[in-house]
């Protein structure tokens, strides 16, 4: 470089360490300062160029119209390459006229000169890309100034030296040229407008980064604004911004799927070609064998596919980052030798205090740039593995979903998607960590030679010992995670049939069941805790004993080695950077573990069986037919026996037909068959058109009730109007304070029933037996045949002209189990429809339209089944008059987390273990502390013939406190381990205690996701998470205040900044918390409607495909998602801006400690130094922790309150109270009376019935019927106290119902409600939960339900298992389970609620026969589903507006001509 800078004008040489080192005054040569220090931003520039311009031909976002920034900014540009030209002729006019410039002042103008003209068209070329502001250009500008700052000082204090200015020329140029730099690094901060089609221009909230200048961006000031408004205001949904474009789930999910379906092809590609090779000859199979076996698709290669490339540039940054931070105990070394030097220039000091403070800041701004990217990585893992799993429940076969519940797929979404997200910070430390150990071990190396071996290889050792501890935790794991599982699944059956569970009063049997499962979950969680705590202490020590045998072997392998401050506190520093990777190691393999077995879980799911969207030809069909079946056999699963065999069926075009048959025939296997959701064996089917399907049990979403008739159609208001006339709607809408914006509840049910007085208008009739076509053909032909039919028609309908009020039909994609309703209702209380004034003609006209409506091919129009509202709901609707909302929107909790909800927890844990782990947290800091200042003063050690005095003692005395720390965190880590699952059991209980207790009107208003979200995300929150943050949280406070002590004790000048420092921290802390924790919260509920959704899609799927709606639910979904990440990117964003605010503070700690030792020199001996800048180092991360944790416990607490708020709420009556027990056998009679009765479902409602007074007569047989709305639902509800009286009282046999227990009520009234429920478990089960009744006893009761034929056929007998909700058992069948359970309980009092709902007239009038001769001695209340089913009653009681309109015999009350005498002829019985 010397030969550059030539012996002419210049005449220095490039480097002089007298001039710029070993003086008090340093400068640079001027040969130095013209060279490589003017080259430092070209060279920059040129090197970042090529990468950046390749990123921006990438990632246009359209071009920025031409702005006075933009012109000013190119003049600046040209202007500073016209100065660097301006050079360069002037150094050739000087070769001109004989002087010789030395070749530097050729070079250096003609590199910067091209150098600035690059950055002029860069500047334009960026503003046609849409970059607002640019952070390649900000570094160069910012580079040029921080370079010529030098030589501005070095020629100031030349001119001032020399009394004159040598070179005015270039001494000119320069200063313009320093001035324009300047002002470019100034106008180079300011953005740019937005591009010309910017998303800014058409959203009114758009996320504020795609705008935010570069400095804003790396600082992440741009969040200040949402920070101060949310301290101000608590946060709502309409104050978080927009998603970018490419976070959208839309966007996220295609990605990952195209990558999963390029997996999928890769396999099928593989088997292929692994397929011929069957036949391959031993010789090729020796040649082949090292061939893999064909393997499966991997979601793990699926997921690098689509997220590889934001993991390389979050790998870049934590390189970046990991190498920054061995630069500080360079420094550190430094530092303590220019304290030891006495004669060294105060310069020095200064200049380490700053390098140091320097190089923190950039390793936290790194530092945060990579957690940004690698936390919104992880958010876009969790969107893209919802919405795959989510597009997968939609097209799975029957046997696949009967193999995984909802409860389990739901886990799938929340647990296992939310396991990858964890995951993802931790996935760098996969190298990082090894970099790091590696690097620390070579720098400690060079510090105390090979001493530090012994320590390596007591790491090595402790390796297996950790890895034993992993492999064991993963086995808890499993374990856990299949009993988290059952129980979800159990909870949501429990949930979605608690309504029975209350009437049978079956609650603590399925109590027992969850308390069981969460006993053996809590067992192992306890195990692990355990675990956990002895890898804690191993982990804390590691580092220690490392530090501890590494020092011991340095001072015994050779007596001159010493011991001094720079060697004891740099081997402190790096052993402090050891002990990150460390300590992250565990909770990497724990993740690991936990994620791969996430892993397992979504792979196996996304590889089960798909429906084949081929099974019916839809394009084509024999000319005239809507519907044709080939040879068609079907069944529901591969391993199951065929359900329907060799179907040969035609329907023509516009036909109405009828399929009948006895219950198990296969009624709904055909319509299933037709719409796809059957596995087709062989033959083929064809349906032409569209089609409207209404399954037997209507599926409800939970949105208006016009939303749920369009079902995603845009409205056409006349098509609309004429549907609802067609499902005599309009009468229902009327009574609808919200009209059909009237919201309806998700748990609504419908049940078509089982009439015959329609068979006559039929085109076509198919009969079914035994899966297979017995009869077919139009109803006089059938009739002609005297087949088995006809048989039934006799027997059953021997007035043809006879009206039933209930009609059974079939169209296209629907029959009796999935019929057209015509007036059935959609409640739990479906109301007497033959009290309607809907006559027979209507009725007629009502089955033509519905049939034109379908079979025109267009089919636009769905027929929609008819509503009616149940009491409970009907409240409801009362209630929300204003705005027809029935299920209340989930409300976010705001402002501060209540005191009393950290006492709650604290009192969970238990008040004697808190105290415990705080005093062992004290201690433990203490214990630390002591090692430390141990260690400085062994340093400072007087010598003796280069030698330490009692380095035994210093040694012991510091290997005990050390051992001594550890032992602590141990103990305190079990104390919390212990304590932390005794708070889970404590709060799961009151939880499940309070929720099986709660009235029926609670679960009728709110969502049963909403409900689940408790006992998933909630107390897995309070199970695995909430005592980790604790202990982080305590283990960080008492590092900051460890540090404090240690600075403070060490140089007391630190006092000064103390407050200051403290004054930001809590301010930034502030505004934080309260900006976090609403953002929490906002997730939290905006978590919810997330899974409702999806467990509300996974019931009604065959539904959403009937209708080939997939890809609207798919959005829907997707939209669901977004409005959740809506809250998690800025949530994300704002920890991201409170680790730059903190980690400045935790920056100024180790720069003021820095400086006030140098300033304080004189004072100080270099342990003391070392100590207090050890100590530092390690603030930023104690800091930053300590308020993360404070979030994170107050968002994570958050579970505790949505827990407790849910163990608090309203419940029933003791279900048994002691002192008034009915006395045994009670009632002997079974006599009921209604004694000035009145109720209303809430205070402050109508009174649905009024002063009812009424006796029944033991053994009395009495039908109660009544229009909508009448209460006849409401009685019968009232007589098992699912309501409770507002006055009067209800006497069985002379005993007030309302002084006993509610189980002693229940136990001895028997039900068959109206939607027959059954659990997942076995028969046995759903029979006599409490296995009370012996076998025969069982069997009897099944022989008498007539399903001894079924159940004796199936080889597990009574052990056969119900799928969850019967659903592998007919409607039918599952009503016969009900029959069954009340004549096993056999008790006085029948109550029967439209029990007959779901069964064909044959099975129907076998139920009435048994009823009528098991029950013969009993009292039976019969809410009348057929008036002919009463017409044999002893009375018949008439309600009206709740009120007894009429009580009397049948007879005498058709005699009376009454309203009873209307229904009666409406029915053509009278």
């Amino acid at each position: 470089m010397d030969t550059l800078c030539g012996s002419g004008e210049l005449g220095s040489k490039f480097w002089d360490s007298n001039l710029s080192v070993h003086t008090d005054n340093p400068d640079l040569t001027p040969c130095f300062q013209n060279s490589l220090l003017a080259w430092v931003p070209c060279i920059y520039l040129w090197v970042a160029l090529p990468c950046y311009l390749l990123y921006l031909r990438y990632h246009g976002h359209g071009y920025i119209i031409l702005s006075h920034l933009s012109r000013l900014k190119t003049v600046l540009g040209v202007l500073l390459w016209c100065v660097s030209w301006a050079d360069l002729f002037y150094s050739f006019h000087g070769l001109v006229h004989g002087r010789a410039p030395a070749p530097v002042f050729f070079i250096t103008p003609l590199v910067v000169g091209i150098t600035m003209l690059l950055a002029t068209l860069l500047i334009q070329y960026e503003r046609l890309q849409g970059v607002q502001s640019s952070g390649v250009l900000i570094i160069f500008w910012f580079l040029c100034v921080v370079c010529d700052i030098i030589p501005f000082r070095s020629k100031i204090l030349s001119a001032k030296a020399e009394g004159e200015i040598s070179d005015p020329f270039r001494f000119t140029t320069f200063y313009i040229h320093f001035a324009l730099v300047l002002c470019a690094l100034i106008l180079a901060c300011f953005r740019e407008k937005p591009p010309f089609f910017s998303a800014k221009n058409v959203d009114p909230n758009p996320y504020p980064e795609t705008s935010a200048g570069f400095l804003s961006r790396l600082f992440f000031w741009w969040f200040t604004k949402m920070a101060i408004y949310g301290y101000r205001h608590p946060l709502e949904e309409k104050d978080l911004w927009s998603l970018k474009e490419e976070d959208r789930s839309q966007m996220v999910v295609q990605q990952l799927l195209e990558a999963w379906r390029k997996q999928e092809k890769q396999t099928a590609r593989y088997k292929a070609a692994a397929a011929p090779g069957k036949n391959a000859s031993s010789e090729d199979e020796v040649l082949l064998g090292a061939q893999p076996r064909p393997r499966k698709p991997s979601f793990l290669r699926a997921l690098l596919a689509t997220f590889g490339s934001s993991f390389l540039i979050s790998a870049c940054f934590k390189l970046i980052q990991d190498l920054l931070s061995f630069i500080n105990p360079q420094l550190l070394s430094v530092l303590i030798r220019f304290i030891s030097n006495p004669t060294a220039p105060s310069w020095w000091g200064f200049l380490v205090a700053g390098l140091m403070f320097l190089c923190s800041m950039m390793q936290s701004l790194i530092l945060q740039q990579y957690y940004q990217c690698i936390f919104v990585t992880g958010l876009k893992f969790r969107t893209g593995i919802i919405g795959v799993i989510y597009r997968k429940a939609l097209v799975i076969t029957n046997s696949v979903k009967r193999a995984s519940t909802v409860g389990e797929i739901v886990n799938l979404m929340s647990v296992d998607a939310q396991r990858f997200m964890d995951l993802a910070p931790f996935l760098n430390l996969l190298w990082s960590a090894p970099l790091q150990i590696i690097l620390a071990i070579y720098f400690l190396w060079q510090n105390l030679g090979p001493s530090v071996l012994a320590g390596v290889a007591l790491m090595v050792l402790l390796i297996p010992l950790n890895g034993a501890v992993a492999v064991k935790m993963r086995a808890f794991q499993v374990k856990q995670m299949k009993l988290k599982d059952s129980r979800i699944k159990l909870m949501s059956e429990i949930l979605n049939g608690i309504k029975v569970l209350k009437l049978y009063a079956w609650e603590p049997s399925f109590l027992k069941q969850v308390e069981g499962i969460r006993q053996g979950e809590l067992q192992l969680l306890r195990t692990a805790a355990y675990l956990h705590a002895i890898s804690t202490f191993t982990w804390m020590c590691t580092p220690f004993l490392v530090t501890l045998i590494t020092l011991w072997v340095y001072v015994y392998v050779d007596p001159n080695n010493v011991l001094d401050a720079e060697k004891a506190f740099v081997s402190v520093s790096l052993f402090d950077i050891l002990r990150l990777p460390l300590n992250m190691l565990p909770q990497l393999i724990s993740n690991l573990t936990q994620a791969s077995v996430s892993l397992k879980r979504i792979q196996q799911f996304l590889t089960q069986d798909e429906l084949d969207p081929q099974c019916v030809e839809r394009k084509t069909i024999s000319p005239g037919y809507a519907i044709t079946i080939h040879s068609g056999t079907f069944t529901w699963a591969q391993d199951l026996p065929p359900t329907l065999h060799s179907l040969d069926i035609q329907v023509p075009k516009g036909a109405l037909v009828a399929v009948v048959g006895p219950v198990g025939c296969g009624k709904s296997s055909l319509v299933s068959a037709l719409l796809g959701e059957m596995e087709k064996l062989e033959g083929k089917v064809h349906m032409k058109g569209s089609v409207a399907y209404v399954p037997q049990q209507a599926w409800i979403q939970n949105c208006t009730l016009q939303e749920n008739v369009l079902f995603g159609q845009a409205l056409n208001p006349k098509r609309y109007q004429q549907a609802l006339e067609a499902c005599a709607l309009l009468a229902d809408l009327e009574m609808l304070p919200g009209g059909d914006q009237t919201e309806i509840g998700e748990k609504t049910r419908v049940l078509v029933t089982h009439g015959i007085s329609f068979l006559p208008q039929t085109d076509f009739i198919i009969v079914l037996a035994d899966g297979q076509v017995s009869e077919m053909g139009p109803y006089p032909a059938l009739l002609q045949r005297n087949g088995s039919f006809a048989n039934f028609l006799h027997n059953y309908a021997p007035d043809e002209d006879q009206h039933l009020e209930d009609s059974w039909i079939a169209l296209e994609g629907a029959e009796d189990n999935e019929a057209l309703l015509i007036e059935d209702t959609l409640s739990n209380h479906t109301d007497l429809t033959d009290s309607d004034p809907v006559t027979y003609a209507v009725q007629k006209q009502f089955m033509r339209q519905l049939s034109a409506l379908s079979s025109d091919g267009e089919g636009q129009g769905q027929p929609a089944p008819r509503r009616r509202l149940g009491p409970s709901e009907k409240v409801r609707v009362t209630e929300a008059k204003a705005h027809g909302v029935l299920t209340q929107k989930e409300k976010a909790e705001i402002g501060t987390v209540e005191l009393s909800v950290f006492r709650d927890y604290a009192k969970a844990v238990g008040l004697c273990t808190t105290l415990a782990i705080c005093l062992l947290y004290v201690g433990q800091s203490a214990a630390a502390i002591g090692a430390n200042v141990w260690l400085s003063a062994w340093t400072n050690d007087a010598m003796v013939d280069n030698r330490q005095n009692s380095t035994s003692l210093r040694l012991g005395v510091y290997a005990a406190l050390g051992i001594l720390q550890g032992l602590l965190v141990m103990l305190s880590a079990m104390a919390m381990a212990a304590g932390g699952i005794q708070a889970a059991r404590v709060l799961h209980q009151a939880l499940l205690h309070n929720k099986i207790r709660s009235p029926q009107s609670f679960f009728d208003t709110t969502p049963s996701g909403r409900i689940l979200n408790r006992f998933s995300k909630d107390i897995y929150i309070i199970d695995e998470l909430l005592a980790p943050v604790i202990l982080m949280l305590l283990n960080s406070f008492f590092n900051a205040i460890s540090t404090l002590v240690v600075i403070v004790a060490s140089t007391p000048l630190f006092t000064v900044v103390i407050l200051p420092l403290a004054v930001l921290y809590t301010l930034v802390q502030r505004f934080y918390v309260a900006t976090s924790r609403q953002l929490k919260r906002l997730e939290s509920v905006s978590r919810s409607p997330i899974y409702s959704h999806f467990s509300e899609t996974v019931t009604g799927a065959s539904v959403i495909r009937a209708y080939n709606r997939s890809r609207d639910f798919e959005a829907i979904s997707d939209t669901k998602v977004d409005a959740n990440q809506k809250s998690c990117y800025p949530y994300i964003i704002s920890n991201r801006w409170l680790s730059v605010g903190v980690e400045f503070v935790g920056n100024c700690v180790v720069l003021f400690a820095a400086l006030f030792a140098v300033i304080g020199r004189s004072s100080l001996n270099p342990g003391l130094v070392g100590l207090s800048v050890s100590y530092s180092l390690q603030v930023t991360f104690a800091l930053n922790w300590m308020i993360r944790m404070m979030s994170d416990l107050e968002s994570n607490i958050v579970a505790v309150e949505r827990v407790k708020e849910y163990s608090k709420t309203e419940t029933e009556a003791p279900w048994v109270v002691e002192g008034s027990r009915p006395p045994k056998g009670w009632p002997p009679r079974g006599e009921v009376e209604f004694r000035n009765y009145s109720v209303r479902y809430r205070p402050g409602l109508d009174l649905v019935l009024r002063d009812l007074s009424l006796q029944v007569h033991g053994g009395e047989k009495v039908g109660i019927v009544g229009r909508t709305g009448a209460g006849k639902s409401s009685m019968t509800l009232c007589l098992f106290r699912i309501l409770e009286a507002a006055k009067g009282e209800i006497l069985i046999d002379g005993l007030n119902v309302a002084d006993i227990g509610l189980h002693d009520l229940r136990s001895q009234l028997t039900i068959i409600p109206q939607d027959p429920i059954l659990f997942s478990g076995t028969l046995r089960m759903n029979l006599d939960p409490f296995g009370r009744y012996s076998e025969e006893d069982i069997w009897q009761a099944l022989e008498l339900s007539h399903l001894h034929t079924f159940v004796s056929s199936q080889p597990a007998g009574l052990d056969f298992q119900c799928s969850e909700g019967g659903e592998n058992l007919s409607v039918g069948q599952r009503q016969l389970v009900c029959l069954a359970r009340a004549l096993l309980r056999k008790s006085r009092i029948l109550v029967l609620d439209e029990a007959t709902a779901a069964i064909d007239l044959e099975t129907d009038n076998l139920i009435q026969a048994t009823i009528r001769t098991q029950f013969d001695t009993c009292t039976v209340l019969t809410i009348a589903h057929r008036l002919n089913t009463i017409m044999d009653y002893t009375r018949v009681l008439v309600l009206d507006k709740g009120v007894v309109a009429e009580f009397d015999s049948p007879a005498n009350l058709i005699a009376a001509r009454g309203i009873f005498y209307g229904m009666a002829r409406d029915a053509g019985l009278a």
